[in-house]
């Protein structure tokens, strides 16, 4: 029989009861620079995961840095959140500012889950950092995006060896979803797909098209 390991098992995934998300810097300076990516996957993927966090009662925290010159959060992650403030850092290495840090710990929870610009510094920095502080450490990466290619990729490469597991959005989402007999956050759950799902929230809408249905 195979050993369990903090990375095998059903403990090894995250459920909304032991998430925490930390969306980091998703602003309009972050986006001029970002060309890993197509800034607007970026962008779909970060408010699908917020929504996604939002549907599931998973404590969300926002921060951004300077915001005053490099820009507001963007209002596709604000919107799901108004009321809340995001923490505004001149650190780069958002778990050098205290406050993240204590609103993340605040929470309870110990499965951190970090989407943010740029992945290859305002991400790997929390991230291999928050490991030492005992947390379990995934970062969402296709929310976030480097100055290029190879600096996501290599950012993604650093985190992985220090112990950090890459995931996706729709990776995360299901997990949270898990079972479809929780039908409390079903229809929520298809709505956010029908909007960000890409090919997967089309064929869905197109299911339902030829099943006479309008919502699950």
């Amino acid at each position: 029989m195979a050993t369990a390991t903090p990375y095998t098992g059903l403990h090894a995934l995250v459920t909304p009861q032991d998430s925490v998300l930390l969306m980091i810097d998703h602003q309009g300076s972050q986006f001029a620079g970002l060309h890993s990516h197509e800034p607007g996957a970026v962008v779909n993927a970060a408010a699908g995961l917020t929504k996604a966090a939002k549907l599931f009662g998973v404590p969300t925290i926002l921060s951004t840095v300077v915001p005053d010159r490099g820009g507001r959060l963007i209002p596709q992650i604000q919107d799901v959140f108004p009321d809340q403030e995001p923490i505004e850092r001149t650190t780069v290495n958002s778990w050098e500012d205290q406050r993240v840090v204590d609103a993340v710990a605040a929470t309870g929870r110990k499965n951190l889950l970090i989407a943010g610009l740029w992945t290859e510094i305002c991400v790997a920095f929390p991230a291999v950092h928050a490991l030492a502080d005992g947390y379990k450490v995934f970062v969402v990466t296709d929310a976030c995006g480097g100055v290029s290619p190879e600096a996501h990729e290599r950012a993604v490469q650093r985190m992985v060896q220090a112990g950090v597991v890459p995931l996706t959005w729709m990776a995360v989402a299901g997990e949270w979803q898990r079972d479809w007999a929780r039908e409390a956050t079903v229809p929520g759950f298809a709505d956010i797909l029908f909007a960000h799902g890409g090919g997967v929230g089309t064929s869905l809408a197109w299911e339902f098209q030829l099943l006479g249905l309008d919502k699950p």
